[in-house]
């Protein structure tokens, strides 16, 4: 069986959902909400930065036109609440799954917002806003600080895949491949930030 390039990207875009509702979810176990608060979260990590970026393009919302993303979300949600206390121990599982979710998103973000036609730059921005809005609603809900705000790279790492991407893009000529590329250049310099600690320079006078 032989694998279109829309059907790969669907299937990464459902498996992204997946993680970033199992990270929602890890956040709301650390708080030790009910499993309806697992789902909320979970749901809102999950969809939350594709349903402003569907807003943003003026497209169809991805999951009110395909009802299996909101599955999903529920599903993982479901799953993580019993699951969860076989992880909530390992105290950096909860950055390793956002992680993933990071790096999918910024690639299949900006993939999305490329197909449709507009400028690079917006393509860019719209695989930078899919990763973070979900995570960013999820952390104000949880009166914590959003990961937005930490000094930890995390837009950058969306802004590379992006970018990554689209340079990727333009020369292989091939969308599946540049993805594939993108998303693991962005997981691994996320994963070089949880493991080493890397950062911006902060501002200073």
């Amino acid at each position: 069986m032989t694998w279109t390039t829309a059907e790969i990207l669907y299937l990464a875009g459902i498996i992204g959902v997946a993680v970033f509702a199992a990270s929602g979810a890890l956040a709301a176990a650390r708080k030790r909400l009910d499993i309806l608060g697992f789902i909320l979260f979970g749901t809102v990590t999950g969809i939350g930065g594709g349903t402003l970026r569907d807003l943003i393009l003026d497209v169809d919302v991805f999951w009110v036109s395909d009802v299996l993303y909101l599955q999903v979300c529920i599903v993982a949600s479901v799953l993580t609440f019993f699951i969860a206390p076989h992880f909530l121990s390992r105290k950096k599982f909860f950055l390793w799954m956002d992680a993933a979710g990071l790096a999918l998103f910024s690639v299949l973000g900006t993939a999305k917002a490329y197909s449709l036609g507009v400028d690079p730059l917006v393509a860019i921005t719209m695989g930078t806003i899919t990763p973070t809005f979900g995570s960013v609603i999820r952390d104000i809900l949880l009166d914590q600080e959003p990961v937005l705000l930490g000094g930890e790279v995390y837009v950058t790492v969306a802004i590379i895949g992006a970018v990554s991407y689209l340079a990727l893009l333009n020369i292989t000529q091939e969308a599946t491949l540049s993805s594939l590329l993108a998303i693991l250049i962005a997981f691994l310099i996320r994963a070089g930030a949880i493991v080493f600690d890397w950062r911006l320079p902060k501002f200073s006078k």
